[in-house]
């Protein structure tokens, strides 16, 4: 017997729910309020579309923090390498170039909604465009119809997949936390994610021509100092972006709430400590002797970044290093293992690939997406209080829990 479902969200999470609910013999309906389907999917990774990565679903979940065990039976049923069957069964070969993050083929997130979209077609999905949702009902104990501006959909079963807060231009406004409250679900403190910060000091306006390589930033407050990220960094000419700090921002927008400023420290020479340094400047001088400030340091950062560390720490770029005093010595010393940078702003959730806080997990059933508040409700995607860094994980996340939400157990 066929039960009526309707699925809020047409982007990942949303179509994947659509898909597998049709599957398991639902007539299903997809609401979309964008005038075309899965926007914020299509912008994914700059277009490439980083589906999914080659961890196991123990160092998976770890990325997620403390609430990462939540994903555990979603992941089960739907790990990469299911879910790189799932986009071969589909028409989209994946592959993973560099062996950790998984893309399609064709690196062009278009084949992979053209194909959710074929997908849809032939199990008889029924997609609705511009039909923004305002309004669940229910009857106190299950929900019954979804409300859109301008129609009534009777419902057993309702899937939300509104995603975050991110992007609103693709159409990320919040709706899902509008609707999950409506019902009496909490909502954990929304803050934008993965997106660049701005800086107070703007000497790193001068270094915007080079990116530096694996770069450390941890938090310099010390009940946070356990909190740190690695990987590439662009300076700006307001402050800092690239890889590393999209990762970090997932950590400092909500310091940032409680305070003003977040005083960080960056490593930005590859790991290397103090005395790593200072070996390292002995063997530079042994091969040469000619080495001023500037060119031995250069051994280690960019011209640009170079210059502008020497002038923090007071040292003439010009001269032998011996010829620094020993205090300038061991404050540019000091300098080049760890690098202060006061973070003081972001650009909100305009500027942010994914909202961090979402639908508490505490009110929703990890087996199968269901509401513990009201029956014949479920949530999958960014819509809850879960989020990752880069390199595939909110995709996976977004798809196998869709998946899961779309078996409506």
């Amino acid at each position: 017997m066929f039960k009526q479902t309707v699925v809020i969200g047409a982007g990942a999470s949303g179509m994947m729910a659509a898909i597998t609910a049709s599957k398991n013999s639902n007539q299903v309906i997809l609401l979309e309020k964008l005038p075309k389907i899965a926007s914020k999917l299509k912008a994914t990774g700059g277009g490439r579309c980083n589906l999914t990565n080659t961890l196991s679903n123990e160092d998976f979940m770890a990325h997620f923090g403390r609430e990462g065990r939540f994903m555990t039976p979603a992941l089960t049923l739907l790990d990469y390498k299911k879910l790189q069957h799932f986009f071969t069964s589909i028409g989209v070969d994946t592959h993973a170039p560099d062996g950790f993050r998984i893309f399609p083929v064709g690196h062009d997130a278009s084949t992979i909604i053209k194909a959710l979209k074929s997908e849809m077609d032939r199990l008889g999905v029924e997609v609705l465009c511009s039909q923004k949702v305002i309004n669940l009902e229910n009857n106190e104990h299950r929900v019954t119809a979804v409300v859109t501006q301008n129609q009534r959909f009777k419902a057993e079963q309702i899937i939300i997949a509104t995603g975050g807060m991110g992007y609103p231009v693709l159409g990320a406004e919040g709706d899902g936390y509008q609707l999950a409250q409506s019902i009496g679900h909490k909502i954990i403190q929304l803050h934008p994610a993965m997106m660049p910060l701005k800086t107070k000091e703007n000497w790193g306006a001068n270094c915007r021509a080079d990116t530096i390589a694996k770069v450390e930033m941890r938090v310099d407050i010390k009940k946070y100092k356990k909190l740190h990220a690695t990987g590439d960094l662009i300076f700006t000419k307001s402050g800092i972006r690239g890889p590393v700090v999209l990762d970090f921002s997932r950590e400092i927008t909500p310091l940032l709430a409680k305070f003003d400023e977040v005083p960080v420290l960056m490593n930005l020479t590859k790991g290397k400590n103090e005395e790593q340094i200072r070996e390292h400047f002995k063997k530079e001088l042994k091969q040469n002797r000619e080495h001023t400030v500037q060119t031995l340091v250069e051994t280690l950062l960019p011209t640009s970044v170079t210059l502008e560390l020497c002038k923090l720490a007071e040292a003439d770029s010009t001269k032998p290093i011996g010829k620094l005093s020993g205090m300038v010595r061991d404050k540019l010393i000091k300098l080049l293992a760890w690098t202060p940078l006061t973070i003081n702003g972001h650009d909100g959730f305009k500027m942010a690939m994914i909202t961090r806080g979402g639908v508490s997990l505490k009110e929703i059933d990890p087996n199968t997406m269901q509401s513990k508040k009201i029956e014949g409700l479920y949530f999958c995607g960014e819509v809850m209080n879960l989020d990752g860094p880069c390199g595939g994980y909110n995709l996976q996340w977004a798809f196998a829990s869709g998946y899961l939400a779309g078996l409506l157990k």
